[in-house]
């Protein structure tokens, strides 16, 4: 692998993309492509790593298929895969999708989904800067709070999500989001929210969900309060990335 493969020379960096991008896919052992490695080399010559990432993001989607994996399968319109920028440097993660979203397939398109848009409006961003998606990606039944085999059987998509689109800092939408991503099962958001937790090396800023802001406006300053901390953090990590 160190000699040229049709007239360029591959670094370290390219073989480090493409076993992270088979690792994100799932596979235990390696099935070398030389095309794989071609595309690779372009992308990084080119500058364009979201592409791969968007390609990623595609793969995995084709791979959870018309899921079957849980009893949430019955129930479902749509699956809710995910939507936003491949290379987003904020990831807000929410616990599963509601009506809405099932009717369309799209993850926060309903009265809370117009709330966070606002939110990230008032970050100063778009939803397509910014990548959005849920813990479960079916609608469990009356939105009642995801069960553990459901978790269990659907908290590896997610956790590829994140490692595919490697975000600056996520925030967890509500409770169970924040609970199921720090495995922190007795975790109360109202505790753990203005503070940040660590996973697997990115920040990541709990807050309410949405639709409890809907229910509860006084606490929209809270969130706002959350919100001003992460746009610092990123602005903070912006800058040391520049530097280094």
């Amino acid at each position: 692998m160190g000699g040229a493969i049709t007239g360029m020379r591959l670094q370290r960096g390219d073989i480090q993309d493409l076993l992270t991008y088979y690792q994100a896919l799932g596979f235990e052992a390696l099935p070398i492509s030389l095309a794989a490695i071609r595309n690779i080399k372009q992308d990084v010559e080119a500058g364009t790593h979201g592409v791969g990432r968007k390609s990623l993001l595609e793969d995995l989607k084709e791979y959870i298929g018309d899921c079957q994996r849980c009893k949430l399968a019955q129930y479902r319109t749509n699956l809710v895969f995910g939507a936003g920028s491949a290379s987003a440097r904020l990831m807000f993660i929410g616990e599963a999708p509601g009506k809405e979203e099932d009717l369309q397939g799209l993850p926060f398109v309903g009265d809370a989904g117009m709330l966070l848009t606002r939110l990230i409006v008032k970050m100063g961003m778009r939803r397509e800067d910014v990548y959005i998606a849920n813990i479960l990606k079916c609608r469990p039944p009356l939105n009642r709070d995801p069960e553990d085999d459901e978790i269990s059987a659907c908290r590896e998509f997610i956790e590829k999500q994140i490692r595919i689109i490697r975000p600056q800092i996520i925030m967890a939408l509500g409770r169970v989001a924040a609970q199921v991503l720090l495995e922190m099962p007795n975790l109360r958001i109202t505790s753990a929210r203005g503070h940040f937790f660590d996973y697997k090396g990115i920040p990541i800023m709990p807050t309410f969900h949405p639709a409890y802001l809907l229910r509860n406006p006084k606490d929209k300053i809270l969130t706002w309060a959350d919100a001003q901390k992460v746009m610092a953090k990123i602005s903070s990590l912006t800058a040391r990335r520049t530097h280094s």
